[in-house]
């Protein structure tokens, strides 16, 4: 077998591009779906195990961040702070575009946390229709656990409204010089001031297996390519081997061949 063709600067490329493709598959695709699938079935299991129990107390989880606890079913009791009051703008619920009403919360142990009040739909374009007003004085919310967001972009004021680019409780209390607990709840229906309940995410098991699947049959694939064309130029005969050189004629050559050869009869 010759292996010299192993060493060629467009073999040795192609080799190059394959390991590394092959590498990102295994080590980079492949890991970072399952990771998205395994988040998927924790959130999945999250969601059905708080549907199924009552909800507790919100200090059993002010502990601890709030991702640790998401999907959580807390009951908060305390008075809205209507004037810190922001909207999330360039949200969609359910394919249609949406602004969320978030709201700060003094609870009755002191500390504020931020509510997610639910979602309305824009009106003549992008504007914030008439929101509901809070209720005055304490009451007693029923809301799901919810990790903020991390977009840190500060808040604008359009239309006479507070407008943020994401559900992020430090870029709200900023903006409403507030000092606002990390990450949010997001109020279940029926609760008082709640605008449009928010949807439940999707309850499946969604595609990210199947994708990890696929990145490690594309990354064997690319190996079994190479592994199998190298073998195939290895052995005599391959389309890289080196074929002796046809010295080409030049003009002269050509009319001395023709002047020799013997007149057709």
């Amino acid at each position: 077998m010759r292996l010299s063709f192993l060493l060629r600067p467009g073999w040795l490329a192609l080799t190059l591009a394959v390991w590394v493709f092959a590498g990102a598959c295994f080590a980079l695709l492949a890991p970072w779906q399952f990771s998205r699938d395994a988040e998927r079935d924790a959130q999945n299991h999250a969601v059905t195990t708080s549907v199924r129990t009552d909800p507790v107390p919100v200090a059993t989880v002010l502990d601890r961040p709030n991702a640790e606890s998401e999907w959580r079913r807390v009951t908060l009791t305390g008075r809205y702070l209507p004037e810190g009051q922001a909207i999330a703008r360039l949200r969609t619920v359910q394919g249609e575009a949406a602004s969320e009403v978030l709201t700060p919360f003094v609870l009755d142990s002191g500390e504020t946390v931020l509510v997610d009040r639910g979602y309305v739909r824009p009106v003549n374009g992008l504007k914030v229709p008439e929101l509901k007003p809070v209720p005055e004085g304490a009451v007693t919310l029923v809301a799901w656990v919810r990790a903020g967001e991390n977009d840190n972009r500060d808040a604008i004021e359009r239309d006479g409204h507070r407008e943020v680019y994401a559900i992020n409780s430090a870029v709200v209390g900023r903006a409403a010089g507030l000092d606002i607990r990390p990450g949010y709840f997001q109020l279940t229906e029926g609760q008082p001031g709640v605008e449009e309940e928010l949807p439940l995410p999707k309850l499946d098991a969604g595609p990210f297996f199947s994708y990890a699947l696929q990145w490690i049959a594309f990354g064997a694939m690319a190996l079994g390519g190479w592994l199998y064309f190298t073998v195939r130029e290895a052995r005599p005969g391959g389309a890289l081997a080196d074929a002796p050189k046809v010295r080409r004629k030049s003009v002269a050559e050509v009319l001395a061949e023709d002047e020799a050869a013997p007149a057709p009869r």
